[in-house]
C-alpha cells in the first residue's frame, strides 16, 4: 500500500511532525538528503506505517496520487533547491506543502511558478516548536482552497485541538499562510519582551526575588493573562541551575537571539503603512541586547537616576504591573490584527480574522485564552478596524490604561528601559488623539518641498507661499 504523505526533511521539527502523523494513523514516507537522519528516525521510532528512503525517486514513487509532500527544510535557497529536485519527478496535480519558516513573498513566488507547471503548492505556517509539532501544532495553510481540501483531513488531525476544534483553518491564497505565521511571530516577539519588562520591573523596581516573581506569574496565569508564555515564565523562574544552585535566569547571558520573522513583520508593516511600533520595538530590543560588551562599558560612564531603595506598597505595584502587562498585550494584538487587516487589502487576500484568532488558541507559542475574546470581537463585527474599538477591549483599556501609565512613569523615573510597555502607551495615546500634531509636520513638508496639505474646514488640496526659505538666505 502506498503512503498517504511524505515528509522531506527530518530535523527536529520534521521528525516531530512525522511522529505526529504516524500517531494519527497516516502512512508516512520519510526522506532526508543525508540518510543518517532517516535511519536514526526508524531506530528511535519504529512504526509499521513508516518507511525511510535513501533514493529520492523511490520516495516519490511510494506516495499515493495525488502525491502529498510536506517539506521541512531550511527556508530560502535550500527550499528552492529541494523543490527543483523533486518537481521533475512529480505529475500534474501533485501537492507540495512547505512547512518551513519561509518568507511569505518566497511562498507567493513558488505558488505562482509551480502553478504554471501544474503542481499545486501550499504554504503552511507551523507554530508550536518541537513539542507542538509532536503533540499538535497550530497550522496556517494557504494556496488554492480545493487543494487544501485534499490535505485537510491530514492537517486537521495532526493540529492542536481546543474544545474539539482543530487549530488549523484555510487562510487564503498565495503565501498568506506564511504571512499569518510571520505576524504571529512578530506578536510573539512583542509578547515576550513585554513579559521580560514586567519581570524586570518586579525585580529591579519592586525588589522581589526570583522565586517570588515565579509565584506571581503562576498566579497571573490563573487570571486574564493565562497563556503559554506566562506559564513557562513561571517555570523558568522556578528552575535552579544544577551547577551553581542559583536561579537559572541569573546565569543566562542577556543576549536574545532571533531568526528574522520579527524583522520581516516590522519591515512589512512599514511597507504597507501599519503602525506596528510595539513589535518593532521588540525587534530593536533584541538588537540592543546583543550589544552586551558596549552596555557593560556604558554603565560605567553614562549617568542615570538613582533608583528608589524600597517600595513599601508592593502589592499595589504588583497589581499595577499585572494590569499594565495586560494592557500592553491588548495594544500588541491590536497592532498585529491591524496588520492582518491592512495586508488583506494590500495583497488581495480574504483573511478571516476571527478564524486566525481561533487557530492561535492552542498549539502555538502565543496561545492564550485572551484570543477567544479577539475572535469574538471579529465575529461580532467582521469589519472591525481595531480591537480597541470592540466593547470588551474598550472596557479593559479604560480600566487598565492608568496602570500602564503609572508603571511606565515609575520605570522611567528609575532609569529602567521598557521599550514595549512605553511604546504601548504611546500607541494607545496616539490612537485616541483626535488631533496629534501631524498638522505641523504637513506644514513643514509644504514649506520645504511644496508637498501641499488638506484643510479641516473645506475640501481640496492646498499650498502656501511661505516666504523665503531660511536655507536660501545668505
Amino acid at each position: 500500500m502506498r503512503h498517504s504523505i511524505g515528509i522531506f526533511g527530518l530535523g527536529v521539527m520534521g521528525s516531530s511532525l512525522a511522529k505526529n502523523m504516524l500517531n494519527h494513523d497516516e502512512r508516512v514516507a520519510l526522506y532526508n538528503y543525508t540518510p543518517d537522519l532517516t535511519k536514526q528516525f526508524i531506530e528511535d521510532f519504529p512504526h509499521q506505517n513508516a518507511t525511510a528512503y535513501e533514493d529520492l525517486e523511490q520516495f516519490i514513487e511510494s506516495l499515493e496520487k495525488p502525491r502529498k509532500i510536506f517539506l521541512m527544510v531550511t527556508a530560502g535557497s535550500i527550499t528552492d533547491s529541494v523543490i527543483n529536485s523533486i518537481v521533475p519527478l512529480l505529475d500534474k496535480g501533485d501537492i507540495i506543502m512547505d512547512g518551513g519558516n519561509a518568507n511569505f513573498q518566497d511562498s507567493t513566488r513558488r505558488f505562482h511558478s509551480l502553478k504554471k507547471l501544474g503542481i499545486d503548492f501550499l504554504s503552511v505556517g507551523v507554530s508550536g516548536g518541537e513539542t507542538g509539532a509532536l503533540n499538535g501544532p497550530a497550522l496556517m495553510p494557504s494556496g488554492e482552497k480545493d487543494v487544501y481540501d485534499k490535505v485537510a483531513p491530514i492537517l486537521e488531525k495532526m493540529a492542536a485541538k481546543v474544545n474539539g476544534k482543530p487549530c488549523c483553518s484555510y487562510i487564503g491564497t498565495e503565501g498568506s499562510g506564511h504571512y499569518v505565521k510571520m505576524v504571529h511571530n512578530g506578536i510573539e516577539y512583542a509578547d515576550m519582551q513585554l513579559i521580560s519588562e514586567a519581570y524586570q520591573f518586579l525585580r529591579k523596581i519592586i525588589g522581589l526575588d526570583v522565586k517570588e516573581i515565579a509565584a506571581i506569574f503562576a498566579e497571573w496565569n490563573e487570571w486574564e493573562l493565562k497563556s503559554y508564555l506566562i506559564e513557562i515564565t513561571s517555570d523558568i523562574l522556578n528552575y535552579d541551575d544544577p551547577e551553581t544552585s542559583q536561579p537559572i535566569i541569573d546565569v543566562i547571558l542577556d543576549k536574545a537571539g532571533q531568526k528574522g520573522t520579527g524583522k520581516w513583520t516590522s519591515k512589512d508593516a512599514l511597507d504597507i503603512g501599519v503602525p506596528a511600533s510595539i513589535i518593532t520595538e521588540s525587534v530593536f530590543a533584541r538588537y540592543l541586547s546583543s550589544l552586551k560588551d558596549e552596555r557593560v562599558e556604558a554603565a560605567n560612564y553614562l549617568a542615570g537616576p538613582k533608583m528608589e531603595l524600597e517600595i513599601s506598597d508592593k502589592d499595589y505595584w504588583i497589581n499595577l504591573v499585572k494590569e499594565a502587562l495586560f494592557m500592553g498585550k491588548i495594544c500588541t494584538y491590536a497592532q498585529g490584527f491591524m496588520q492582518y487587516k491592512q495586508a488583506a487589502e494590500h495583497y488581495g487576500w480574504d483573511l478571516q480574522l476571527d478564524e486566525i484568532a481561533l487557530i492561535f488558541r492552542g498549539g502555538c507559542i502565543i496561545q492564550a485564552e485572551f484570543l477567544e475574546s479577539v475572535s469574538q470581537a471579529f465575529q461580532a463585527d467582521p469589519e472591525l478596524k481595531n480591537i480597541l474599538r470592540a466593547p470588551y477591549f474598550q472596557e479593559k483599556a479604560n480600566d487598565y490604561e492608568g496602570a500602564l501609565r503609572r508603571v511606565v512613569m515609575k520605570a522611567m523615573e528609575n532609569g529602567l528601559s521598557i521599550p514595549c510597555l512605553s511604546s504601548s502607551l504611546s500607541f494607545y495615546d496616539g490612537y485616541r488623539s483626535p488631533r496629534n500634531g501631524a498638522e505641523l509636520i504637513q506644514a513643514q513638508r509644504d514649506y520645504f518641498g511644496a508637498h501641499t496639505y488638506k484643510r479641516v474646514d473645506k475640501a481640496g488640496v492646498f499650498h502656501t507661499e511661505w516666504g523665503t526659505d531660511p536655507m536660501s538666505r545668505d
